[in-house]
């Protein structure tokens, strides 16, 4: 089938068909686009597929799309809170795998130290789109296996860089001409000029994310027109990509390193929500191309060699990742479980391999052998997990446990805290935070005006530009793991927005509201929320308690006064609330309860005076600060 409809109808249809079957069957969604891509490849039903490499550069996108959102989660200071866990698990497994696959390689098949280093970098690496979509489909994000994985990945995403320069050296002493695409600047251009043309393109991403990324946002923002804005983050990462493939390097290691390059980014938040339909989508597709272009007449041709070095590869990893789990002390469980996650071969693996094919230091029969390794280690790692869960670890005696208890001391901290996030930092907003802040409370803003961003960036606040109503944006800040949400949009009508996503897809988060008025208060408590606060109602009872001073109460009686009204008015707003849509009513129940706040304070006020046995004069309020 060549034509473009036709094709996409059959691979959303197998997508679909798969999914669903792969979900209900326990097994995952990425087997399912895996096994899709296989039925419909050109081994199996033959509907699409019958030039593999167009079918990988077409869909290498949705790779593009994951890995720039990948470099955006690399938050320097985030990164910093766990360093030793990062820098500790990711360097034992990279240089453990690395130096075990080269070794195999160089002394025991005989290849040159060159192409050994280079198959030890494509097979250290493993799949951050199968572990990332696993961890979070099997809850284990607070388990030691998934912090452990998520550790080694995020290692390995940063290793990518210099490997990605370093292969290129190795290449220097055969002294052959880089032969690139037909559309490279570098093409017959000396080896070494790789590693500078490296070197060179991450200098200008670090430059374009700086100086000129964020004015672009930042005038976009303020057009307040979202389609704009998702057109301005396709733009960035196309860009970025355009420019790697200009050098001859891949467009996804171009989109890691911008993302890298944006992850302290107020716009972060905003470009992870646009971003995240295209990549999941294009992800899901970038799966189903793997399947379909796995080689099967080299699996019938050569079924020993594949199977060797599926089985290799794969043990040696497991072998390590073993090693490293005693070396931390992890329970026998998580044990098995973090190097099952890590034992496949991952998406880099497919740029390492193109690269050290252009350069000539792996020839066309290791590469198809290294694909065909990749993509069924790929296919065998949910299948594995399967099996642990359902009969490895029962067998073992084990409970596969995905609420760890033990965690990392580095991230200790982090979880004593309160989470607190404000949404919306205008006049309501700014003066809880300002008070917060000046008492050491950290808190995370969010708000959709690009100048407020950038100029409370500059004061120091945690603040981050994006839509809040967004339940992906949401998402991406963590509040599912907030103690608190403070929904202090503006206007009304967007903070209501707000609270009604909160509370349908974050059930557990406490929401202190802003009400704009009686009428917007009286509508969120019908709603059942109790934490609600009227926006000018404190500021309004503290001048009425100025105002009482002036007429003669002293400090103390003023203040009281005020406390108790604000006490009365506050469980009055609740139960007139049950009666604003009927009229007569409200009125009535309204009138009463003027009247008993008012004969509370009155008597309050005597009783007051009465104990003190006189009356109080306005220039005693001067005594009293």
């Amino acid at each position: 089938m060549n034509d473009f409809l036709a094709q996409a109808f059959v691979f959303l249809f197998a997508a679909v068909v798969c999914v669903l079957i792969s979900k209900k069957l326990g097994m995952g969604s990425v087997l399912g686009y895996l096994f899709a891509g296989v039925l419909i490849g050109p081994f199996v039903l033959k509907f699409v597929g019958n030039d593999s490499a167009d079918i990988m550069h077409a869909t290498e996108f949705g790779v593009v799309m994951m890995l720039f959102l990948v470099g955006l989660e690399l938050d320097p200071k985030e990164f910093w809170k766990i360093k030793n866990e990062i820098i500790g698990l990711g360097t034992a497994q990279a240089v453990g795998t690395t130096a075990i696959v080269a070794a195999i390689a160089h002394w025991g098949v005989g290849l040159s130290i060159g192409t050994s280093l280079t198959m030890g970098f494509v097979i250290t690496m493993s799949s951050t789109a199968i572990i990332l979509q696993t961890i979070s489909e099997r809850g284990l994000n607070q388990s030691n296996a998934g912090k452990s994985s998520f550790a080694v990945l995020l290692f390995q995403d940063i290793m990518v860089i210099p490997m990605m320069a370093i292969i290129p050296l190795l290449a220097v002493s055969t002294k052959t001409p880089i032969s690139t695409e037909a559309n490279s600047w570098l093409d017959g251009a000396p080896v070494f000029m790789k590693t500078l043309a490296i070197l060179g393109a991450i200098s200008i991403i670090f430059l374009v994310g700086n100086y000129i990324v964020n004015p672009l946002f930042k005038s976009v923002g303020r057009l307040q027109i979202r389609e704009i804005y998702t057109a301005s983050a396709l733009l960035l990462v196309i860009g970025v990509s355009l420019l790697m493939q200009m050098v001859g390097l891949s467009p996804a290691l171009g989109a890691f390193i911008a993302g890298v390059v944006l992850a302290n980014n107020p716009y972060k938040h905003q470009l992870e929500s646009d971003i995240e339909p295209f990549k999941a989508l294009l992800l899901g597709i970038f799966f189903i191309a793997v399947g379909s272009t796995i080689n099967f007449q080299i699996i019938i041709n050569e079924p020993l060699i594949i199977a060797s070095l599926l089985v290799g590869t794969m043990a040696i990893k497991t072998i390590v990742l073993l090693a490293i789990g005693k070396w931390k002390k992890f329970p026998k469980d998580q044990n098995f479980l973090f190097a099952i996650l890590l034992s496949q071969v991952g998406e880099f693996a497919f740029v390492i391999l193109a690269l050290g094919k252009t350069i000539n230091l792996i020839n066309q029969q290791w590469y198809d052998y290294l694909l065909a390794t990749t993509a069924l280690s790929m296919v065998v790692t949910p299948i594995l997990l399967l099996l642990n869960e359902k009969w490895i670890a029962p067998y073992l005696g084990l409970s596969p446990s995905t609420t760890e208890k033990q965690e990392y001391d580095d991230l200790s901290h982090i979880t004593a805290e309160k989470k607190i996030v404000i949404a919306g930092f205008g006049d309501f907003g700014n003066t809880i935070g300002r008070l917060l802040q000046a008492n050491d409370v950290p808190t995370l803003v969010l708000d959709n005006d690009a100048e407020r961003v950038d100029h409370l960036r500059k004061l120091g606040f945690n603040v981050y530009y994006g839509d809040a109503t967004s339940i992906n944006i949401l998402k991406s800040i963590g509040v599912d793991q907030a103690d608190y949400v403070i929904a202090a949009m503006d206007p009304p009508e967007l903070n209501q927005q707000l609270v009604a996503v909160l509370r349908k897809n974050f059930p557990n988060v406490e929401v202190i509201v802003r009400a704009k008025n009686r009428k917007n208060a009286y509508e969120y408590l019908q709603d059942g929320l109790t934490e609600v606060y009227r926006e000018t109602f404190f500021s309004a009872v503290y001048v009425g308690g100025v105002m009482l001073e002036k007429l003669g109460f002293s400090h103390e009686e003023a203040n009281m006064q005020s406390e108790l009204f604000i006490k009365s008015d506050r469980a009055s707003l609740r139960k007139l609330a049950k009666n604003i849509h009927n009229l007569e009513d409200y009125i009535n129940v309204s009138r009463l309860e003027f009247a008993e706040q008012s004969e509370m304070l009155k008597n309050s006020l005597k009783n007051t005076r009465s104990h003190h046995n006189q009356p109080k004069t306005g220039t005693d309020s001067n005594d009293i600060n």
